[in-house]
């Protein structure tokens, strides 16, 4: 088999290390948001994702009202207590620019892969995870520790245990070399199916979406993202045979017979929907490699967006 994707790999497979280290390292920090404050996290691409993630868990959580925004969308003019940030580079210019537009005039909690770097300066308080940086352009492990440093101010470190216990547990499926893989983790009709339609509740909605974007950045696959309920106001008219229809987290009552009714496949695990990322990350690896594409290097995309004036 060939190697392309060689560091995407490696970082993927790294994972539950990474995220022992993001939940230690976010429990303890400074930068940790009060409950109660009105909060609004931005970021871009990945960092998007898991900015919804958490607006929607720790609303559900009775923390404090939560917004989640792409970076260029965010309104400014809008009163919040605290901006949270993500970027693994630091140098997104769209979050850049969305903290200069604020001129300090509230509490930034950033959580890097570069501290050192325009949106650290920017910063009041930086969550350093450094030691989850990647080589890979598709991200893998730093997006995945993001939100494990988000959920573990929402106190859910035995949740945080069980999932990096779960991720494990599917990589173990998995050969070192990636030549082989379980049935059981991954099979031939998810590795050989047209189309993926990826579903979520609450905040397994914006996991859904990563999922999405993920296969597709990486493997350029057909992917598409909805919320659980919604796919049946529509999108489900895309379920056939030959494809795929992947819920992250518990499934709506009905949603499975109606989907497997259209002959498309029904796939859900009962695992923490985090580690069952992770085996949407073994898939997307195992499908950039047959159809010839390098998920390191993947065409029309960069490790960070820097936009020119």
């Amino acid at each position: 088999m060939s190697k392309l994707g060689v560091f995407m790999e490696e970082e993927l497979r790294s994972q539950p290390e990474m995220w022992d280290q993001a939940a230690d390292l976010a429990a303890s920090s400074s930068a940790r948001p009060a409950d109660g404050e009105r909060i609004a996290v931005i970021g871009c691409g990945t960092s998007w994702f898991g900015a919804q993630v958490f607006a929607s868990l720790r609303e559900s959580l009775g923390k404090g009202e939560t917004d989640a925004f792409t970076a260029s969308e965010f309104p400014a003019a809008r009163s919040y207590d605290r901006v949270i940030t993500i970027s693994r580079s630091g140098t997104t210019t769209e979050v850049v620019a969305a903290l200069d537009g604020l001129r300090d005039r509230v509490p930034v909690t950033s959580i890097l892969g570069v501290e050192d770097s325009p949106i650290g300066q920017r910063s009041t308080h930086v969550v350093d995870l450094g030691f989850a940086d990647e080589r890979s352009v598709v991200q893998t492990r730093f997006g995945t520790s993001s939100i494990v440093a988000l959920r573990a101010w929402l106190d859910q470190t035995e949740e945080l245990a069980e999932a990096a216990s779960e991720a494990r547990s599917v990589l173990e499926g998995v050969a070192a070399d990636f030549a082989e893989v379980d049935p059981a983790v991954i099979d031939e009709t998810l590795l050989s199916a047209e189309q993926f339609s990826f579903l979520g509740m609450g905040w397994t909605w914006g996991l859904a979406n990563e999922a999405a974007l993920k296969l597709r950045e990486s493997a350029q696959a057909w992917t598409e993202s909805y919320s659980s309920m919604e796919y049946r106001h529509g999108p489900i008219a895309i379920a056939a045979p030959g494809r795929v229809s992947w819920q992250f987290g518990e499934p709506p009552a009905g949603l499975r017979e109606q989907v497997e009714a259209t002959g498309a496949r029904f796939e859900y695990a009962d695992r923490d929907p985090l580690a069952d990322l992770v085996r949407l990350h073994v898939l997307a690896l195992l499908r950039a490699r047959r159809a010839g594409v390098d998920p390191d290097n993947p065409r029309s995309l960069s490790r960070s967006v820097v936009l020119g004036g």
